[in-house]
């Protein structure tokens, strides 16, 4: 580190004074000899720092002349404005000079700092300005840092990492995952924006597409975010009120919607059988308490899901019954209807005394938002969010507003019936759900939840937002930032760790953002995410995760329930998407974690992601079938493929051998396992050998794991 020479400050000051009073008048004309500054008009916009010097008015005396900003490497600007009656002054960012001799008073003057720019805290210092004794009167201002383009090594990541997730996600699509977006930023910098797979991958009926006829997922594809929607959405908006004060989070519900809207239309409904509130009144009481700030902390008393599009789902058993054309006390189609019903849902529990992940929390949010800014919730967020940033890709109702079907990436196959597509001859047993006006066909362009597809038109702030992986990665990059994006100021870097912040007891729930707590949601953010890591998943295979310690924004969208529904009688919310790695959110950030400097001290990380690779073959082959275990070393050889045994291929041949004879064979209706047996065991017993246990155990299913109800032994 260099030092500064040892001098008395009086001596240093008293020479300063007069090397500014001797400074000759400046010349006239364009900056000389610094390339970084250019004359230019000061930009009309929002400001991180506005700072006049000199200052002459703190005791500190150094911080007079020093001013200080949020920003990243490689990118960035000042704007220098002087007086008209400047002479001279000597400027600095980061301790490295800038040539100011071609300055002119009266003048601004723009200064790339990009190549001298830091990641986090920099600072400008504006020295030795003269005329000596006037004050203010050079002022610098600095917008706020955007996201630029980069490279993994640009940030110390290792790519390889990067392409590991690359294989997997191709891999995938390969054997019928749809298809998904992953844009990762890290210190300011997108350093990865990648589209995998097909906008849809089946038709209505349950039968796949082919990869000739398949579009293409681009970077700029559309998601249903489904969930996520809560976080840039309503979140957003009320952080951004709040930092206004145009929202006390303390505020009562019951005040900003008026009594009889809120309290006096509330429906005494016996949630489940088993609600606390016995009565109207202890209900309506209840409701009286609610706070915006207890909605925000899934606190407020609501259920988990009132159903409200549904006619026949009931309240009390929380099953569909069909007993009657409606039996739910709450149902509602339409925005208009949905908003009565949500004012008039009773609450299950007492305010306060548990957390209640609902979706009903947030469509009741949007409707404040909307009181309160006289405005529909989607117009307001484009107007001070989408807009000011930039942000095209992002919208609700995306078919309403200029996007095709094939630029949207589709989810569920036909409506929203989990239906049996392979038993389609009759209604009933098709169709798990029901409910009056149902869409059919492959839900793309339309939002997927079906409150708010039904209930709410579309625009909601539970679900309805869509966007692609690199917009959602821009905006989610504002809680990264202190206080704004690019040229427009929104909410305070305090006020975002403030929602952000833990929710009492409960170290995995902020303000409605989901947190690492005590390593609570690593599935999601990643082992390696430090505790005050948020985010939030999305039903339909989204996930968005802010790392602020390690400025690392991770989001991964997939359409992973765009398939059919496994077993819908077993489970009508599984679809085989589901049981794909690419489906497991959490692996994205979880290997994007192991190849960062701040996690990785290996020389050569590849043996680390190979053992990996292997743990996360065997635990995913053991998930495929939930009631086996896993054998596959009966059936895969994991490692260099020249390696393999002569031994090994001779068993595994003769394995195969009676796998496929197993396959091939005709047996009439009634012939039980341990008939077919013999088909499967044939070539072993011609080599004198045999299993020491069931055929199953040994032949396992495709993709090595035992078989599921089968039952094929000895």
């Amino acid at each position: 580190m260099k030092k500064a020479p040892s001098k008395l400050i009086a001596l240093l000051l008293a020479v300063m004074m007069v090397f500014s009073v001797m400074a000759p008048a400046m010349a006239t004309g364009p900056p000389a000899g610094d390339e970084r500054v250019t004359e230019v008009d000061l930009p009309a916009q929002d400001w991180q720092m506005n700072r006049a010097f000199p200052n002459g008015t703190d005791d500190t005396l150094a911080i007079n002349s020093l001013g200080s900003w949020n920003g990243y490497r490689d990118q960035g600007e000042i704007y220098v404005t002087l007086d008209a009656k400047v002479e001279s002054l000597r400027l600095f960012v980061n301790n490295v000079e800038i040539e100011t001799e071609g300055m002119v008073g009266g003048k601004t003057y723009a200064v790339d700092i990009a190549d001298i720019a830091v990641d986090g805290i920099n600072t400008v210092q504006v020295s030795n300005v003269a005329p000596v004794g006037k004050n203010k009167i050079v002022t610098v201002n600095v917008g706020y840092p955007v996201v630029i383009e980069g490279e993994p090594e640009d940030v110390g990541m290792d790519s390889s990492t990067l392409d590991l997730i690359d294989d997997f996600m191709n891999a995938s699509v390969k054997y019928g995952f749809s298809g998904a977006q992953i844009a990762v930023i890290k210190d300011g910098k997108m350093v990865k924006n990648s589209a995998y797979g097909h906008v849809n991958g089946w038709n209505a009926d349950g039968t796949q597409i082919s990869e000739e006829d398949g579009v293409d997922v681009t970077t700029e594809t559309l998601y249903d975010l489904a969930s996520n929607t809560k976080m840039y959405s309503v979140n957003y908006a009320i952080q951004y009120l709040y930092e206004q004060g145009k929202l006390d989070l303390n505020t009562k519900i019951m005040d900003i919607f008026g009594y009889d809207e809120f309290i006096e239309s509330t429906k005494f409904v016996n949630l489940y059988g088993s609600t606390d509130a016995k009565d109207l009144e202890t209900a309506k009481e209840w409701k009286t308490r609610i706070t915006v700030k207890d909605v925000l902390m899934h606190q407020a008393g609501f259920k988990a899901d009132y159903m409200y599009h549904n006619n026949y789902f009931n309240q009390t058993t929380a099953t569909l019954d069909y007993s009657s054309e409606c039996t739910n006390e709450l149902y509602a189609q339409g925005r208009e209807d949905g908003y009565k019903m949500v004012m008039a849902s009773p609450l299950e529990y007492e305010p306060g005394t548990k957390t209640t992940y609902s979706d009903t929390d947030y469509m009741l949010l949007c409707f404040v938002i909307e009181k309160i800014t006289g405005m529909r919730l989607d117009e307001y967020l484009d107007s001070i969010f989408w807009t000011p940033m930039g942000l095209d890709n992002i919208t609700y109702n995306p078919l309403e507003n200029g996007w095709t079907v094939d630029q949207c990436a589709a989810t569920e196959l036909d409506g929203n019936k989990r239906a049996d597509l392979d038993n389609l001859g009759g209604y009933d047993n098709a169709e798990v759900v029901r409910f009056n006006n149902m869409r059919d066909g492959v839900c793309q362009g339309t939002v997927h939840d079906e409150k708010c597809y039904y209930t709410m038109d579309g625009i909601s702030g539970h679900a309805g937002l869509y966007a692609n992986a690199t917009t959602l990665a821009t905006l989610a990059q504002v809680m990264q930032n202190y206080n704004g994006y690019g040229q427009t100021r929104l909410a305070n870097y305090e006020t975002n760790r403030f929602f952000a912040g833990r929710k009492d007891a409960l170290a995995q729930w902020g303000m409605g953002w989901w947190r690492q707590g005590n390593y609570q949601r690593p599935w999601y953010f990643g082992q390696q995410a430090p505790s005050t890591t948020i985010g939030h998943q999305g039903w339909t295979g989204t996930l968005s995760s802010i790392d602020t310690e390690n400025n690392l924004t991770t989001v991964y969208l997939t359409n992973k329930i765009n398939s059919p529904v496994t077993d819908n009688k077993s489970n009508a919310n599984k679809f085989d998407g589901n049981w794909y790695t690419a489906s497991s959110l959490g692996f994205v950030p979880t290997i994007i974690y192991m190849g960062m400097d701040e996690f990785n001290a290996a020389d050569d990380i590849q043996p680390a992601l190979d053992a990996l690779l292997i743990d996360m073959a065997v635990i995913k082959m053991n998930r495929v079938v939930g009631n086996g275990t896993t054998d596959i070393t009966r059936t895969v050889w994991i490692g260099n493929p020249a390696n393999i045994p002569a031994a090994v291929k001779r068993d595994y041949t003769l394995v195969l051998k009676g796998h496929i004879a197993l396959a091939r064979a005709r047996f009439p209706k009634g012939t039980r396992g341990n008939q077919l047996d013999v088909l499967a065991r044939q070539f072993l017993w011609a080599e004198g050998m045999t299993y020491g246990h069931g055929t199953g155990h040994g032949v396992g299913h495709f993709m090595g794991c035992h078989e599921g109800p089968q039952n094929i032994r000895t």
